[in-house]
């Protein structure tokens, strides 16, 4: 039954019976009879198939299998790697999702220091914001998530591992740049900012209702580099990471100002609950634990 749910795996990822027989390199028709054998296996549909549109749809026992399938995938593939023990060397792919913050400032030095000690890893980044990071590692798609979002994850294991300080980023020639921080002067400034489900935008939301700051307008946009690129020249001002303002106000294109009530948030890595992990993903969170940046 495994190779069946290997193609049934790939058949929901694809949802395309031709890509599918690709990826698991079996044909057409194989591939069908393998989909065929669980239905039969588990009495019930687990694909609508759509012959006019020619488009399938997975039902609820469908993705409710799927899951399990991958999860007993990863765990027979664990249990080969540690029954065989051929090599002392580390191989196998990583597919790592990352919040813009964490995946632009943060992650190029930590896989600097991993990829070191694992040449053989293979690693696919994928850098979303924090709901969608969120949405991928639960259906599966990725091995574990990298996120700065607010409160505790109860659907997944969620694991602390780097403080991050929120600061106030302003164009370098702004008045209120020059001036000792006062709140009051964050009045009915535009404010630039991610958009909704971002752990930025997450933040920022909250700082201004708990200080009742009213913003002129906000200027929304989808990464940290246009958000620093849009203060620099002169649009709005900012909320954004320490990480994020370090190396701009180093360059002198933007002022920084700390907030007197310091605003600071964990980092932490999430994986879904009660999933048995491969040996790449748990090397992977044993050197965050130890990471400093």
């Amino acid at each position: 039954m495994l190779e069946e749910l290997k193609t049934f795996v790939a058949v929901v990822e694809y949802k395309n019976f031709t890509k599918a027989s690709e990826r698991v390199n079996l044909s057409q028709p194989s591939v069908s009879v393998h989909i065929k054998n669980l239905e039969r296996h588990f009495d019930t549909q687990l694909i609508i198939r759509s012959v006019k549109q020619k488009n399938i749809t997975i039902t609820e026992k469908g993705h409710l299998l799927y899951r399990r399938a991958k999860e007993m995938i990863v765990l027979l593939e664990t249990t080969e790697k540690e029954m065989h023990h051929l090599s002392s060397t580390i191989k196998g792919m990583l597919k790592i999702g990352a919040t813009y913050t964490i995946g632009e400032c943060i992650l190029p030095h930590f896989l600097k220091q991993f990829c070191e000690q694992y040449p053989d890893i293979e690693i696919e980044v994928v850098i979303d914001n924090t709901a969608r990071v969120r949405q991928k590692v639960q259906a599966l798609q990725l091995d574990i998530g990298l996120i700065e979002g607010l409160g505790y994850m109860g659907d997944f294991e969620q694991v602390y591992f780097l403080e991050d300080e929120l600061v106030i980023m302003t164009p370098k020639e702004a008045a209120i740049g020059q001036q000792p921080f006062d709140k009051e002067s964050l009045q009915h400034q535009r404010w630039v900012t991610r958009e909704e489900g971002s752990g930025l935008r997450e933040y920022l939301d909250m700082f201004l209702a708990h200080n009742q700051i009213i913003p002129q307008t906000k200027l929304v946009l989808g990464s940290n580099y246009a958000i620093k690129e849009s203060v620099k020249n002169g649009l709005g001002i900012a909320m954004v990471s320490e990480y994020i303002a370090k190396e701009a106000a180093c360059m002198e294109e933007v002022n920084v100002i700390k907030i007197d009530e310091a605003y600071k948030r964990s980092f932490s890595y999430i994986l879904p609950r009660e999933l048995a992990t491969s040996k790449v993903t748990q090397v992977f969170r044993e050197a965050l634990d130890e990471f400093n940046a």
